[in-house]
Order: C-alpha cells, then structure tokens, then sequence
C-alpha cells in the first residue's frame, strides 16, 4: 500500500500557509486562489493551526461574522491531528474517520511538508483497485 510520502511525490509538496493575525477574508482569497480545501496556520515556520472551508462556513457566514474584521486565529482548529511521509493510506483514513476531518498535515522534524485531503486519499484508493482490476460498485 502506498504511503503519505508517495501522495506528496505525486501531487507536490506545495504548502499553502497563512498567518494566524491575518483576515479570514485573506484566508478564503487564498483558498480560491489556490484551489484547495484548507490552509496551514503557521508563525515562524511552525504550525499552530488550520483553517478549512468548512471553519469558514461555520464560524463566519453562519455566525454572521465580518470576513475582514475576524482574524484567522479565532476559527482556526487548533488541536491538530497530523501524518508524518512514512504513514499508509489505511493509516490516514482511519485517522479521517475517528476525527470526523478531511485534511491532514504532513510533519516532519516539527515542521509541515505538506497536506494530504480524503480526496488526495480517494484517489489513490481508487487508482489501486483499478490496478488490482477491481470495478467500482
């Protein structure tokens, strides 16, 4: 089974960060303009957050909060469940599944190298049962 480190190999390592005093209208900007889900809380190259579209949802737009007055560090996920390169997919769903969450960031020696979404994990899945001749139901 294919690991993290494979997922980053295929997709790049590319880390879409933003800094926790910045607004969340910055952070939704960087979403779009990046074409991702979530974006990495960082302060000095370490990560202390994540902010995903659904934190947007639920705690801007439906608590009726002002985009460019809220600062990233009052929705922001704090407490964080993270991946190293060397975890299987098997590994990172069930992490998914017990979290109910759907980004997962990759650390190495404290730092993040990346991020891995259930839809970088999905395809994977999907690649390796087409592989093994498997049809989808």
């Amino acid at each position: 089974m294919k690991t993290v480190q494979d997922i980053l190999a295929e997709k790049g390592g590319e880390v879409v960060w933003i800094d926790p005093l910045e607004s969340v209208f910055e952070a939704a900007r960087m979403l779009n303009e990046h074409r991702v889900g979530a974006v990495l809380v960082q302060i000095d190259g370490f990560l202390v957050g994540i902010v995903s579209e659904r934190d947007y949802i639920s705690k801007v737009i439906l608590d009726h909060k002002a985009s460019k007055q809220t600062k990233v560090s009052e929705i922001m996920t704090r407490d964080l469940v993270t991946v190293s390169r060397t975890d299987s997919i098997i590994d990172c769903i069930n992490l998914m599944r017990e979290h109910h969450i759907r980004h997962l960031p990759v650390m190495e020696e404290g730092r993040p190298v990346g991020i891995i979404s259930l839809r970088d994990l999905f395809l994977r899945v999907m690649e390796a049962a087409a592989e093994a001749g498997i049809e989808p139901a």
